[in-house]
C-alpha cells in the first residue's frame, strides 16, 4: 500500500543475526540490568576501558606486540576484567584485533599478548589452518566489527605440523578428519630440510601460506589494498614466550 514500507523478511534477519553476533541484543543487556549504550570504538571509554582502542593496523599491531613484552617479561598487566568492562560489554563489543592461532593449550592469544575482555576476536585450528567456519569468523570480525589487524598466529614445537609432515613422508593417512591437516598443510611443508630445521621452516611457510590465502580473498582483499586492513603473519616462540612477525 502507498505511504506505507513493507518489511523485508530477509533484511530483519540480517539484523536480528547481527545484533546477536555482537552481543548487542536486548535480551542479553537485561539479564545483567541497564547498561549504558556502547561506546564508538575510537573512544578511550569503549568497553569500558580507561585506555584508547587502535583503530588501524600499525596501531593495533603495536598494543600487540607491547603485549607479548609485558607477558614474556612477567609484567602483565591483565587489562579489561574489571567489574565495570564486564557490565559494559554486554551492550557491545569492539575488538581490536583478530588472531587466527593454533589450538595447542599453550598458546592462548589473550595471554600471550597480555589482553582483556573484549580485546581480540580469537579464532583457532589445528595448526592454524583455514576452512570456511575459519574464514567466515575473521571476515565476520573484519567486516562487521571493523576490526583493522587480522595476525595468523603459528607457533614453535607445532604439533599439527609434525604430524602433516610425519603423515606426508610415511604417505599415511591420519585418522578421521584430521586428515584435513594434512592436506591443507602439505602445501608448506619443507623439500629440502629434514628432522627439527624441516619442521620449524615448515611452521613458518605455513603461516605465510596461511595468510596469504587470508589476505587474497575477495571481502578482505579490497580492505588490504585500501590500508584499512592489514594481514600478516607471526610466530610464537615457546621457548622464550616472544612473538615475532613472519615476512
Amino acid at each position: 500500500m502507498a505511504g506505507i514500507e513493507e518489511s523485508n523478511p530477509s533484511l530483519d534477519r540480517r539484523e536480528v543475526v547481527r545484533a546477536a553476533l555482537t552481543g548487542a541484543a536486548a535480551a542479553a543487556a537485561g539479564a545483567v540490568g541497564a547498561v549504558p549504550d556502547s561506546p564508538t570504538p575510537s573512544t578511550p571509554a569503549q568497553a569500558g576501558a580507561t585506555r584508547t582502542r587502535p583503530t588501524n593496523p600499525p596501531a593495533a599491531l603495536r598494543e600487540l606486540l607491547a603485549g607479548n613484552v609485558r607477558w614474556r617479561t612477567l609484567h602483565e598487566s591483565h587489562p579489561d576484567r574489571t567489574r565495570a568492562v564486564r557490565q559494559t560489554l554486554v551492550s557491545g563489543q569492539h575488538p581490536f584485533a583478530v588472531v587466527l592461532g593454533c589450538v595447542d593449550s599453550r598458546v592462548p592469544p589473550e595471554l600471550v599478548f597480555d589482553q582483556g575482555l573484549g580485546d581480540l576476536l580469537t579464532v583457532r585450528s589445528a595448526g592454524s589452518v583455514l576452512d570456511e567456519a575459519v574464514l567466515a569468523s575473521i571476515t565476520y570480525g573484519v567486516l562487521e566489527l571493523a576490526i583493522p589487524l587480522v595476525v595468523v598466529l603459528g607457533h614453535q614445537s607445532c604439533g599439527a605440523v609434525t604430524a602433516a609432515i610425519h603423515a606426508a613422508d610415511a604417505r599415511e593417512s591420519l585418522a578421521g578428519h584430521m586428515q584435513y591437516l594434512v592436506d591443507q598443510i602439505r602445501p608448506a611443508i619443507d623439500r629440502d630440510l629434514r628432522g627439527a630445521a624441516r619442521v620449524d621452516a615448515t611452521i613458518t611457510a605455513n603461516v605465510r601460506l596461511v595468510r596469504s590465502r587470508v589476505a587474497a580473498e575477495p571481502t578482505l582483499a579490497a580492505k588490504v589494498a585500501s590500508g584499512e586492513l592489514a594481514v600478516i603473519g607471526a610466530r610464537y616462540e615457546l621457548d622464550n614466550q616472544s612473538v615475532h612477525t613472519t615476512h
